[in-house]
């Protein structure tokens, strides 16, 4: 089967590769954009993700597909948490950039083409993955590891929830299995427990046999740091709490998280286009 490009494919022809399918896992969109190309990008974020998935929803109801998985953001409900107060499916959404506005839309429109329809519309919120060839701010931190720079993060006290590859692909799964009606609406899911940004670190290390050099710059410094350098967005990621609360789908599909692990291959060269 030859590629369709989203972009350009029409309902028609995306539900004409969806005769026999029963579930859709949507995982296609824009993300990771460092260095913005586009004139503009909350044009080019809605284009990519509300605009594709509304086509794909579309042509999922009309080729009869039970249930569409969209794979949205934990950015939606925003970019912390106050801690030992996760976000759950419940809370509200507070979405702060052109990606995270984008996703929740992508979520909305999911939700109009299956309102009235059999098909039932499942979003999963997802927060950083990391795996083999994952790329971003994962993508950062491990070069920088791996180049034994110095880091200023040893007296940041965070919990960031994070999602491993192959975690999603269990969740994906037990969203795939799960018989029509149970479960439907917005879930979290993530690995089983949270790591600190120290922690992470420390992970990331010992997966390739390297020292992590640590220094224990206070928090209240590297935030005043990073409002001089521009960089405040990086290190607010960095130092804030960012927790999910996965029981719901869970309770729902029987999924049962895999904890936090890094190896080597995680951690290893970036040389293809990853997630």
């Amino acid at each position: 089967m030859h590629a369709l490009d989203l972009a350009r494919a029409t309902v028609d022809d995306l539900a004409a590769r969806l005769t026999d399918v029963r579930v859709v896992i949507h995982l296609a969109g824009r993300a990771h954009v460092m260095r913005e190309a586009a004139s503009d990008s909350e044009a080019a974020y809605r284009a990519a993700n509300e605009v594709a998935t509304l086509h794909v929803a579309k042509a999922a109801v009309a080729a009869g597909v039970s249930r569409l998985v969209l794979a949205s953001s934990v950015k939606v409900n925003g970019e912390r948490t106050e801690r030992g107060h996760p976000f759950r499916p419940e809370d509200r959404v507070a979405p702060e950039d052109a990606y995270a506005r984008s996703k929740y839309a992508a979520e909305r429109a999911l939700s109009e083409a299956a309102t009235g329809t059999a098909m039932g519309a499942v979003v999963l919120r997802l927060p950083l993955v990391y795996g083999p060839n994952a790329r971003g701010n994962f993508r950062r931190l491990v070069d920088a590891v791996r180049q034994r720079r110095w880091l200023p993060f040893g007296a940041i006290d965070n919990r960031r929830s994070l999602l491993g590859v192959e975690n999603l692909l269990d969740a994906l799964d037990a969203a795939i299995d799960v018989p029509q009606g149970v479960v439907e609406g917005v879930y979290f899911v993530a690995d089983s427990a949270s790591v600190s940004t120290p922690d992470l670190v420390r992970a990331i290390a010992r997966s390739i046999g390297t020292e992590a050099r640590l220094v224990a710059v206070p928090v209240p410094l590297l935030r005043i740091a990073g409002r001089l350098t521009a960089r405040d967005e990086a290190i607010d990621r960095l130092t804030s709490s960012l927790e999910v609360d996965t029981s719901s789908f869970a309770a729902a599909t029987g999924w049962r998280p895999r904890a936090f692990a890094i190896d080597s291959a995680t951690a290893g060269d970036a040389s293809e286009r990853g997630i």
